[in-house]
Parts: C-alpha cells; structure tokens; sequence
C-alpha cells in the first residue's frame, strides 16, 4: 500500500458520521481510556516485557494484542527459547490474577477446571477451583497432554466459563489463556484438534534470539532472574477500560470487507484442505481493534489486518499436502502471504476521489 493511498484511505476512515460515531461510543465506551493513553500504556508494557525477552519485540507486541482483543494465545516452539517466560512477564505487566498449568500425559480434565469435594464435617460437597479460574492462565506445553484434557479449555475459550457436575461457573474477566506447545513432531505430544486450534486467536513461534539479543540474555541474566523485577504497568481495573477502549475502535465497511474476502479466499485457495471459518473473521477483526488503539488509533486500517493476517489465520488452516512440522506450518503462512498480497486493498468513496 502506498504512502499516498495510506494517507488517503487514513482520512475516509478517520472522517466518519459524528452521530455514528456518539452511538458507537455510547454502545461501548463506558470507562474507556483516551486513545493516546491506550498508547502509552501499551509502550511501557511491551518495553517492560522487552527486558526479560530479549530480541522479540514482534511477539511481545502480538501477545499483548490477542490480550487487548479478549482472545487467546497459542506460543509454539521448540523448548528453551522463552514461550512461558513471555506469557509469566506479560501476566506480570499487566497484574491481576495468574495461575501456570503444566500438563503432562496423566492429567485429568479436573485438574484444569476443578472439582467438587465431599466435605465430612457438613456432609456436603464443596467445589474446589481448578487453576483456569485465573484472569490469565498459563498453559505450558499444552500438546503434553491427552485430548480428552485439551478438550477441557475449549467452554473456557468460547465462553469464559466452565460447567462441573451439570454447574455452570463464570470465570474472572478479563480471561484469557496463553498456551505454550512443542513442535508436534517431538516424542511425547498430541496435535491440537482444529476444533481447539480454532478458539486461538493468534499464534506465533518465538524463534531463537539473535547474536546480539543472545549475548545481552548473558549479561543482563548474571545477577539474577529478570522476571523478578518485573512489577505491574496496569492494575486490573485499567486493563478492563483498555479491552474497553478497544471495542470503540471503528470498522469501516470497506475494511470489513477487506476481512472477508481474505477470510474467504482461505476457504477457495486449490492447496488448502480446510480455510479459516467465520471465528477467524471475527478474530482477525477484534485483533485489528486492539493493534490500531494501541497504535493511538479510533479506526482500523487495511495495514492492521494485512499484518496480522499471518498470526490469527495460518495455524487454523489445513494444507493438502498435509504434514506435521515446521514445513507444513511454513507452507501454510506462504499461502496466507500471498493471499494478502493478491487481495486488492479497499478504498472507500473518499478515498478514491481525493
């Protein structure tokens, strides 16, 4: 998209009906923050987050993101390269309450949610909370575990809420879940289920730190864990009016649109077996909020969905040329690249005509 374009387009979308705008502020605006401060505030918890993951502004960023947007988080990599220590920093900078599950082959789906227990002095039985009921769970080394656990989170994901024994229990909001897993051609892990992949709204690989980031993990790690110093940028009260702010965001029609044809082209591309269903344009939309809020943005431009098109689409997509690994998931990300590429970039009636 060029500057001219971009700055054109910017400007239809920033020019809006005032009266549409009071409406749309009144729907969801309630103890939101000012735009500018969304800003800020997003800044100084990625640099916060930055001093314990050297080197990986790109994903700091994106998990911040999917947290503004009320998704979820799926960090894929091999071990040892940070997956947990940025979902433990980023819970860290944002407060609220944080419960770490590590899943193993022998857990129980009551592990996760909780189960109730029968307590002899009343006779009666007492529900103990399972550790989803965090404002941010982590969820290390999802793929460890059997599919009968995995399939525990997925009421959690859809609907912040668990049911135990035909009982229905809210979970904290905000919720969200950052999940960690190992390339699926390790020993000892089980793929997700697309079904599961799919209450994701975003993936990302950390990938291993350059030389320099490499070196400054060194040093900066001699006298001890930087994670310690890690204190709260926003207390829980703040984040709320922040994911408040970011449903004020406007989505003009021609970028919906935009969403949808990409979204589509998914579901038609000759090397895919399965595309993106209609949870992935509501993802892709809700993100694109969050990223242009935290860039002190009130509007969505095309630019936000085309960059964050890799992220919330390719790990919900299924190649013919089905294989497990890194090459499948590389191949998957190439055709959701050129897809963005060969989608036409929408331009608005004022827009053209400036």
């Amino acid at each position: 998209m060029t500057d001219t374009a971009r700055s054109s387009t910017e400007r239809s979308l920033r020019d809006r009906d005032p009266a549409e705008a009071s409406v749309e502020s009144g729907r969801s605006g309630r103890g939101a923050l000012p735009f500018d401060r969304v800003r800020a505030l997003g800044s100084e918890i990625i640099t916060v987050v930055g001093r314990v993951i050297d080197g990986k502004p790109d994903a700091i960023r994106t998990a911040l993101t999917v947290m503004l947007a009320e998704g979820h988080l799926l960090v894929e990599d091999v071990p040892g390269v940070g997956k947990t220590v940025l979902a433990k920093a980023l819970s860290a900078a944002v407060g609220g309450t944080v419960n770490r599950v590590q899943f193993t082959s022998d857990m129980l789906p009551a592990d996760v949610t909780g189960v109730n227990v029968y307590d002899q002095s009343s006779g009666t039985f007492r529900f103990a909370p399972g550790p989803v009921f965090a404002n941010v769970v982590i969820g290390d080394e999802i793929n460890r575990t059997s599919p009968k656990t995995q399939s525990a989170l997925l009421e959690a994901m859809a609907e912040s809420q668990v049911t135990v024994d035909g009982v229905t229990r809210e979970l904290p909001t905000p919720f969200m879940i950052v999940a960690t897993q190992n390339p699926i051609d390790m020993e000892g892990t089980y793929p997700l289920p697309e079904a599961q992949r799919d209450r994701f709204m975003a993936r990302i690989a950390m990938g291993y730190p350059s030389v320099d980031a490499e070196r400054e993990m060194l040093r900066s790690r001699g006298g001890g864990d930087p994670l310690e110093a890690v204190r709260p940028v926003v207390d829980l009260a703040t984040l709320t009016a922040m994911i408040r702010t970011v449903r004020t965001v406007h989505l003009a029609p021609d970028v919906e649109a935009y969403i949808v044809e990409l979204v589509r082209a998914t579901r038609n591309h000759p090397d895919l077996l399965l595309g993106a269903s209609p949870r992935a344009t509501l993802h892709i939309a809700a993100a694109a909020r969050a990223r242009a809020a935290l860039e002190g943005r009130n509007f969505v431009i095309p630019d936000d969905v085309a960059a964050l098109a890799a992220v919330v689409l390719a790990h919900r997509l299924v190649p013919i040329s089905h294989g497990l690994g890194a090459s499948a998931d590389d191949a998957v990300r190439e055709i959701v690249l050129r897809i963005v590429a060969e989608t036409p970039v929408p331009f608005t009636p004022a827009a053209a005509a400036s």
